[in-house]
Protein backbone atom coordinates (compact mmCIF):
# COMPACT_ATOMS: atom_id res chain seq x y z
CA UNK A 1 0.00 0.00 0.00
CA UNK A 2 2.86 2.38 0.84
CA UNK A 3 4.48 1.69 -2.54
CA UNK A 4 1.18 2.50 -4.28
CA UNK A 5 0.98 5.84 -2.46
CA UNK A 6 4.61 6.58 -3.31
CA UNK A 7 4.07 5.69 -6.98
CA UNK A 8 0.94 7.86 -7.16
CA UNK A 9 2.88 10.73 -5.58
CA UNK A 10 5.63 10.37 -8.20
CA UNK A 11 3.03 10.38 -10.97
CA UNK A 12 1.43 13.48 -9.46
CA UNK A 13 4.78 15.30 -9.34
CA UNK A 14 5.69 14.24 -12.89
CA UNK A 15 2.44 15.70 -14.23
CA UNK A 16 2.64 19.14 -12.62
CA UNK A 17 5.02 20.61 -15.25
CA UNK A 18 2.96 19.04 -18.04
CA UNK A 19 -0.25 20.55 -16.66
CA UNK A 20 1.52 23.89 -16.50
CA UNK A 21 2.55 23.49 -20.13
CA UNK A 22 -1.00 22.45 -21.10
CA UNK A 23 -2.49 25.56 -19.50
CA UNK A 24 -0.42 27.82 -21.76
CA UNK A 25 -1.22 26.31 -25.16
CA UNK A 26 -4.34 26.41 -27.30
CA UNK A 27 -6.85 23.67 -26.49
CA UNK A 28 -6.75 20.67 -28.87
CA UNK A 29 -3.53 21.89 -30.50
CA UNK A 30 -0.49 19.66 -31.02
CA UNK A 31 1.15 21.14 -27.92
CA UNK A 32 -1.95 20.47 -25.85
CA UNK A 33 -2.02 16.80 -26.89
CA UNK A 34 1.72 16.61 -26.24
CA UNK A 35 1.31 17.98 -22.73
CA UNK A 36 -1.29 15.34 -21.94
CA UNK A 37 0.28 12.33 -23.65
CA UNK A 38 4.02 12.85 -23.09
CA UNK A 39 3.98 11.67 -19.45
CA UNK A 40 1.90 8.56 -20.25
CA UNK A 41 4.92 6.37 -21.19
CA UNK A 42 6.64 7.44 -17.97
CA UNK A 43 3.62 6.33 -15.96
CA UNK A 44 3.43 3.01 -17.81
CA UNK A 45 7.16 2.39 -17.30
CA UNK A 46 6.83 3.19 -13.60
CA UNK A 47 3.93 0.76 -13.27
CA UNK A 48 5.86 -1.97 -15.10
CA UNK A 49 9.05 -1.31 -13.13
CA UNK A 50 7.25 -1.51 -9.79
CA UNK A 51 5.31 -4.57 -11.05
CA UNK A 52 1.86 -3.21 -10.28
CA UNK A 53 -1.07 -4.97 -11.95
CA UNK A 54 -2.93 -3.02 -14.60
CA UNK A 55 -6.32 -3.24 -12.94
CA UNK A 56 -8.56 -2.06 -10.12
CA UNK A 57 -7.30 0.20 -7.38
CA UNK A 58 -3.92 0.70 -9.03
CA UNK A 59 -5.41 2.21 -12.17
CA UNK A 60 -7.80 4.39 -10.20
CA UNK A 61 -4.95 5.76 -8.08
CA UNK A 62 -2.70 6.30 -11.11
CA UNK A 63 -5.42 8.03 -13.17
CA UNK A 64 -6.33 10.20 -10.20
CA UNK A 65 -2.72 11.19 -9.58
CA UNK A 66 -2.24 11.86 -13.31
CA UNK A 67 -5.19 14.22 -13.60
CA UNK A 68 -4.62 15.90 -10.22
CA UNK A 69 -1.04 16.66 -11.29
CA UNK A 70 -2.32 18.15 -14.55
CA UNK A 71 -4.89 20.22 -12.64
CA UNK A 72 -2.33 21.43 -10.10
CA UNK A 73 -0.02 22.51 -12.94
CA UNK A 74 -2.84 24.48 -14.53
CA UNK A 75 -3.66 26.16 -11.21
CA UNK A 76 0.01 27.11 -10.77
CA UNK A 77 -0.03 28.72 -14.20
CA UNK A 78 -3.12 30.73 -13.30
CA UNK A 79 -1.52 31.75 -10.01
CA UNK A 80 1.70 32.97 -11.66
CA UNK A 81 -0.27 35.05 -14.17
CA UNK A 82 -1.06 37.44 -11.32
CA UNK A 83 2.60 38.43 -11.19
CA UNK A 84 3.21 38.90 -14.91
CA UNK A 85 3.39 37.00 -18.18
CA UNK A 86 4.12 33.28 -18.03
CA UNK A 87 5.62 30.83 -20.50
CA UNK A 88 4.93 27.12 -20.86
CA UNK A 89 8.08 26.24 -18.89
CA UNK A 90 7.30 25.90 -15.18
CA UNK A 91 10.88 25.79 -13.91
CA UNK A 92 11.91 28.86 -15.92
CA UNK A 93 8.92 30.79 -14.63
CA UNK A 94 9.70 29.72 -11.06
CA UNK A 95 13.25 31.02 -11.40
CA UNK A 96 12.12 34.25 -13.02
CA UNK A 97 9.39 34.84 -10.43
CA UNK A 98 11.69 34.06 -7.49
CA UNK A 99 14.35 36.45 -8.78
CA UNK A 100 11.70 39.09 -9.46
CA UNK A 101 10.26 38.78 -5.98
CA UNK A 102 13.77 38.73 -4.46
CA UNK A 103 14.84 41.99 -6.14
CA UNK A 104 11.63 43.95 -5.58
Amino acid sequence: MISLILAASIIFLINIPFGYWRANVKKFSLGWFGAIHTPVPLVVLLRKYLEFPGEGLVLICFFGAFFLGQLCGKKLSLFFRQFGPVTSFLFGDLMRQSWFIYFR
